[in-house]
């Protein structure tokens, strides 16, 4: 059977440059999602393909 679900979501409040949230605003804007989309989609990579501190 289909279910449909939805993903917990929580508001935070981060700084980051101006000339950083231009660009994202740019690529957001030209891939066709979602500021808050795009953000969480680079966080996730960026931790997915952390370095390892280890090596």
């Amino acid at each position: 059977m289909f279910r449909v679900e939805k993903e917990e979501m929580t508001n935070k409040t981060f700084r980051l440059p101006l000339s950083l949230v231009d660009k994202l605003y740019t690529v957001a804007q030209n891939k066709g999602v979602s500021l808050n989309n795009l953000v969480r989609q680079c966080c996730e990579y960026a931790l997915e393909n952390l370095e390892d501190d280890k090596k």
